[in-house]
């Protein structure tokens, strides 16, 4: 993966701040440190303006979030309406055992904050405010549960909502949407700097042109959510009983029997390997230092872009198992034995494929998404990035 790439790898894994986000359910532990508001964070806000334009929820309440980890100490919080850093504690639970970190719209239809330099997430609410709790880790420090929409028990899963996730710092803004773990909110960014970039804007129709297409497939059409409150990333699915736990074990079976007798060329930055199987394992010689072989995946190896192909950041076995990650969902590996595939037409089209990632691509304005971890492989994933910027605007466009 390319070292300046925020997404969903190296968001959650590159640094400790990232790594504090950890996916959906999960708590996250927060350094200790004082409740004094965070100067170190506060320094060199960045203007976020957020906008409704969901149209058909224009009457109902929306709120914002901005959430994540103040670099200076470590300290998982919030950012306030007035552009603080505040480390998250137990007390900030009221009575009914929520925190209430919102900032409400207003009656204009936005909501704006200075934001800190720190790295996070900003999520959006519509109808009702998110369930947040800080609750205690093994460490007796505070941890603050994040939302998890694609799990039934969670007490967000009735809420509309969704997320960017971000970057700022002394290099500048980065920031992507994401469909990693779900789609439910059309979010489009637009980050102004040394030029203006945008991403996230899907076609005219494109939320309802998402929910059709998952929909229309057997194996996929249980991913989504009630009356299209959302739609679930199959890995979760399996996670949930609704996604067939097998579902990509014919294609992982044939590309292990293809590449038994034929080599598999992998182009990374750092070299070029080839591969063969060998019994249950993809071995790669090849370049400076030859990449460690990778385990036949399983399909949840392939949706979560883990286990198996995991990508370590140690620049060599890293990129080869986002590639094959990639590949996999892509399923490109039985048509193209040099990868990656870097021609968007090539992608999805056999049977067994991530048709949910497919249906975020196609009702995206530029093409772009993260529809799984490795979207980011030959540059399809919805991020962009500004060495110099001057306002960052999130747009909740219409349904």
């Amino acid at each position: 993966m390319n070292s300046r790439m925020i997404g969903r790898r190296s968001f959650l894994a590159s640094t400790a701040a990232l790594g504090a986000l950890a996916l959906g359910g999960g708590t996250t532990g927060c350094a200790p440190s004082s409740r004094a508001r965070s100067t170190a964070a506060t320094a060199g806000g960045l203007p976020l303006t957020a906008v409704n334009r969901t149209g058909r929820h224009a009457a109902e309440p929306v709120y914002m979030y901005v959430l994540g980890v103040d670099p200076a100490t470590g300290a998982q919080g919030h950012v306030t309406a007035d552009g603080v850093f505040v480390p998250c504690a137990a007390s900030d639970n009221g009575p009914d055992g929520f925190t209430d970190y919102a900032i409400p719209f207003r009656d204009s239809g936005d909501a704006a904050v200075a934001l800190p330099k720190m790295s996070g997430r900003v999520y959006f609410s519509i109808g009702d405010r998110l369930r947040l709790k800080v609750v205690t880790d093994g460490n007796g420090r505070p941890a603050l549960q994040y939302p998890a929409g694609w799990v039934a028990t969670d007490p967000n899963h009735r809420i509309l909502h969704d997320w960017i996730e971000f970057t700022h710092n002394d290099a500048g803004m980065f920031c992507n949407t994401t469909a990693v773990d779900m789609f439910s909110i059309p979010l489009a960014i637009r980050l102004a700097g040394t030029r203006t970039q945008t991403t996230g804007t899907l076609v005219d129709g494109g939320r309802d042109r998402i929910f059709a297409a998952v929909s229309a497939h057997p194996d996929f059409a249980r991913l989504v959510v009630g009356d299209r409150l959302r739609v679930i990333a199959p890995g979760h699915g399996i996670e949930a009983g609704l996604f067939p736990a097998d579902y990509y074990d014919s294609y992982i079976d044939a590309v292990w029997d293809r590449y038994r007798g034929t080599p598999l060329t992998v182009r990374t930055d750092a070299g070029t390997y080839t591969g063969r199987v060998t019994g249950e394992h993809l071995s790669f010689s090849g370049g400076t230092r030859a990449p460690a072989s990778v385990a036949r995946p399983s399909t949840r190896d392939v949706l979560f872009c883990d286990g198996a192909l995991a990508a370590p950041n140690d620049g060599v076995t890293g990129p080869v198992a986002a590639i094959l990650g990639a590949a996999f969902n892509r399923s490109t590996l039985l048509s193209h034995a040099s990868q990656p595939v870097t021609d968007p037409a090539r992608y999805y089209r056999e049977g067994v494929t991530n048709h949910y990632a497919r249906a975020m691509h196609e009702a995206a304005a530029d093409g772009a998404a993260y529809g799984f971890a490795f979207d980011d492989v030959a540059g399809h994933a919805s991020y962009i990035q500004d060495g110099a910027p001057t306002s960052v605007t999130v747009t909740l466009t219409p349904f």
